[in-house]
């Protein structure tokens, strides 16, 4: 496969996240970010193991653990708290820096040299995205912009430590997405059940987002995406035009209701 056909199809992954804003506010019950990330990960994870039948092997149990983690135990619910509270262009604008921070990140563990060109179109990209999303009326939410950075920062370390520790031999992707979509799943889980628990009700276009979320988003999206940040120069993926921060915006575009998510009744989802 020649590198631009695995860029674009690594980049359906950031194109399916970027939905993640439109079905947060539009079809999950407000509130439940914990669970809301256990629901995208946990039930992908263990059709993922079925999938790929390959357990971790020796040495990469404690890895997968950490790359499950940072990539998925930590980003979802943060992606989802994000969601509840900023609107999509602030959340985009965030999500927008992630290509610096990376580079730092991969200067720091991976010792790859910072290129002043490479740095300098991540400061643009950042730049321009806030330009385009941003307006005089935008709502920085102090915990919402906590909850971006914070999961921004945690995948963007996942993505380092994913291309330093790559792959063990013979494994596919989809066992080995399944490893860390698993190890965030059980993460969660118990602290879905202390400290969030399930809403009074879950409805039907609830149920259909959590489907999606974790079918398209979860499974199929981190199989394409793991594959990718392995292949590819680490600082690629987030710099695809089909990045996160873009795709983000323009789904909420498409949103019926271009409300602030935190405007939504907290027991039922408006659509």
């Amino acid at each position: 496969m020649n590198r631009l056909t695995l860029l674009l199809l690594t980049s359906l992954a950031p194109i399916s996240w970027g939905t993640t804003y439109l079905v947060t506010t539009e079809m999950l019950p407000a509130g439940h970010p914990l669970l809301a990330g256990l629901l995208r990960s946990l039930p992908a994870g263990l059709v993922a193991l079925g999938l790929g039948r390959a357990l971790p092997p020796r040495g990469w149990w404690l890895k997968s653990l950490a790359l499950g983690i940072l990539n998925i135990g930590a980003f979802f619910p943060l992606l989802f708290l994000a969601a509840e509270r900023l609107p999509g262009g602030v959340a985009a604008a965030v999500a927008g820096v992630q290509p610096l921070i990376i580079l730092c990140l991969g200067a720091l563990v991976l010792r790859d040299r910072i290129r002043p060109l490479t740095a300098a179109a991540a400061a643009v990209g950042a730049g321009g995205v806030a330009l385009v999303v941003l307006g005089p009326a935008a709502e920085l939410d102090p915990v919402g912009i906590i909850a971006a950075v914070g999961g921004v920062t945690a995948t963007a370390l996942g993505m380092i430590l994913t291309k330093r520790w790559g792959r063990p031999a013979g494994v596919g992707p989809v066992a080995y997405a399944g490893w860390q979509l698993t190890a965030g799943g059980l993460f969660l889980l118990p602290l879905t059940l202390v400290f969030e628990g399930f809403p009074p009700s879950i409805d039907g276009g609830a149920i259909l987002g959590y489907l999606w979320l974790g079918a398209v988003g979860g499974l199929i999206a981190y199989t394409l995406w793991f594959r990718g940040i392995q292949e590819l120069p680490v600082i690629a993926p987030a710099c695809s035009p089909c990045s996160p921060p873009s795709s983000r915006r323009h789904w909420e575009r498409c949103s019926p209701a271009r409300r602030s998510p935190r405007s939504r009744r907290s027991d039922s989802p408006s659509f």
